[in-house]
């Protein structure tokens, strides 16, 4: 298999979508479950886009995790970093979409968030030949809010530093997944300070920095060289290798959200994978990775 460049890290799962949009949790009446988990999203569009990639992440020894190894091996993601736990068990979110296709996260069911699978990923058993040809890591921030998950993708981030793998950072803020939502604001800005590439909506830019502006934004961390603010419907603005601006949303008939920032997000780093680093000080070329 062709050396991954680009390694996606976290959560892979199923997403548990109500067949009846606008419909509160309580009176759903039948569900249909559907691949995700936004690391393995993106993991899987960067394959289909020509973009060898591998997922790291930890799913259970269960029905659905095989279902989810199954579909890795299918799409042709690299799989060497899948872990596979014995007793924990995948994990299953519930979704629920109001009549415009706009999804809310509404929970795990009768399983405390902390009893699943993906918390399990265990950080000595990261595969360290997957970061030595690769370009890209990256990270969301749900599995920062597990003690062992945490620590693995800590770890993670150490290897993409010593190989120098760019870390690009996509938010993916899911209130569901934490505790508490001041500790996840200090855990979840730590780890930002070591992005190359930060992607976030305009909700998460305002909740973790007060403000949605690329630039704003970007001046306040260190290392970044490109911060892209997602805004559904009202477009995309950016600020990269210095350039700034706004693009509208293309214009299609939504049926479902789920998964649409993950898309963006395998599209971004495909003509990343594509453009040297210098190229992207002239204003077109930076808006051309955005469109």
């Amino acid at each position: 298999m062709t050396s991954p460049q680009v390694i996606c890290a976290g959560e892979m799962l199923f997403d548990r979508l109500s067949n009846q949009p606008g419909k509160p949790l309580e009176q759903v009446e039948s569900w249909t479950d559907y691949p995700g988990g936004a690391p393995a999203n993106t993991a899987c569009a960067l394959v289909k886009l020509g973009i060898p990639t591998a997922f790291i992440g930890c799913i259970g020894q269960d029905q659905p995790g095989d279902i989810l190894v199954e579909l890795l091996k299918d799409v042709g993601v690299d799989g060497t970093g899948v872990q596979r736990h014995g007793t924990a068990p995948t994990r299953i979110v519930y979704v629920v979409r109001d009549a415009s296709g706009d999804r809310s996260f509404a929970g795990f069911g009768d399983i405390d968030t902390t009893e699943f699978a993906d918390t399990r990923l265990q950080a000595n058993h990261l595969p360290t030949e997957l970061f030595k040809e690769a370009k890209f890591l990256v990270l969301g921030t749900l599995e920062l809010a597990y003690p062992d998950s945490k620590a693995a993708i800590n770890q993670a981030v150490k290897l993409a530093q010593q190989q120098q793998v760019s870390i690009f950072i996509d938010v993916n803020w899911r209130p569901v997944f934490w505790n508490d939502a001041n500790t996840a604001i200090e855990i979840i800005l730590e780890i930002i300070q070591h992005a190359e590439f930060l992607k976030l909506t305009d909700e998460e830019g305002e909740f973790l920095f007060g403000t949605a502006d690329p630039k704003a934004i970007a001046q306040r961390l260190d290392k970044v060289k490109g911060v892209l603010v997602t805004a559904g419907e009202r477009g995309c603005a950016y600020y990269l290798g210095g350039n700034e601006g706004k693009l509208p949303a293309f214009s299609v008939a939504v049926q479902d959200t789920t998964g649409a920032g993950d898309g963006f997000t395998g599209g971004i780093i495909y003509q990343l994978c594509h453009r040297d680093r210098s190229s992207l000080s002239d204003p077109t070329v930076a808006k051309d990775v955005v469109t």
